[in-house]
């Protein structure tokens, strides 16, 4: 009986620090804010096809998808990283999620390779890759740190062009990954369902971009500008429509199911 006793102060620190818990995670998985990212910018024009730059085309899904959220879901505030051609660190643009404290960061990219013949979206989650492919394209996206100064010291020394350095990413704690994988999972059949795209699914990867956000965050690939089919949709202005639809849908879905 003394034991049972003894173990009551210990019972009720776990059990206050239980609810406390749940309370926060209540709280910060509402969805009243969303940061915007459209990759790349300025001097960093990321991948490029045969006719168009992944730098525009993210910006030109991001601005559609922020006026999409107007329109429809006006209590939501949207900030964006970048609204015009210029470039923002990958640190800086997870700083200004953080600085708004804002429940969701999504980030929007193309993606390439040098098989022609790869197509359709992918929407990842922070994680350690488990695949070759997915380093090179987590490499390629993180290579723009090499454009900025001082990167070694701003990412503790972070070689972005090596394998071993992505050990890393073994170690990082993300809070968010259910929601994170949830949404993407969310975007990922929407492309599907709206677009009649393929969808090479939902992964884990070492974004840095995604590293530092303090919130639920995805980074969308939406296509490959190496395939024609893809670039060809992605340059339309039908094309970009349906992409910021699928993310809008999949945002309102995510939502709904937090709010149930």
């Amino acid at each position: 009986m003394r034991s049972r006793i003894q173990l009551l102060p210990y019972l009720l620190v776990i059990f206050f620090l239980y609810c406390s818990f749940n309370t926060r995670y209540a709280i910060e998985t509402n969805v009243n804010s969303i940061v915007l990212d459209a990759g790349h910018g300025g001097k960093d024009p990321g991948t490029s096809g045969s006719v168009s730059k992944e730098k525009t085309i993210a910006l030109a899904v991001v601005l559609e998808l922020e006026k999409i959220l107007k329109q429809y879901s006006p209590n939501i505030e949207v900030n964006l990283t970048r609204r015009n051609d210029t470039f923002v660190e990958l640190i800086e643009r997870a700083a200004i999620a953080n600085r708004k404290k804002t429940d969701l960061f999504i980030s929007v990219h193309c993606n390439a390779s040098p098989s022609k013949e790869i197509s359709g979206s992918e929407t990842y989650a922070v994680g350690l890759h488990k695949e070759d492919q997915n380093l090179d394209v987590i490499m390629n996206e993180n290579s723009s740190i090499l454009l900025e100064e001082n990167y070694l010291e701003k990412y503790d020394g972070f070689d972005p062009k090596s394998e071993e350095g992505y050990i890393i990413f073994s170690l990082l704690q993300n809070a968010y990954l259910k929601q994170s994988l949830y949404l993407a999972r969310k975007i990922e059949d929407y492309f599907q369902q709206k677009t009649g795209r393929k969808s090479r699914g939902v992964k884990q990867a070492g974004f840095l971009v995604l590293w530092k956000t303090t919130m639920p965050s995805v980074l969308v690939e939406t296509g490959y500008l190496s395939n024609k089919i893809d670039e060809k949709f992605l340059n339309s202005v039908e094309g970009r429509q349906h992409i910021a639809n699928s993310i809008y849908k999949a945002i309102r879905e995510y939502r709904t199911d937090l709010k149930s």
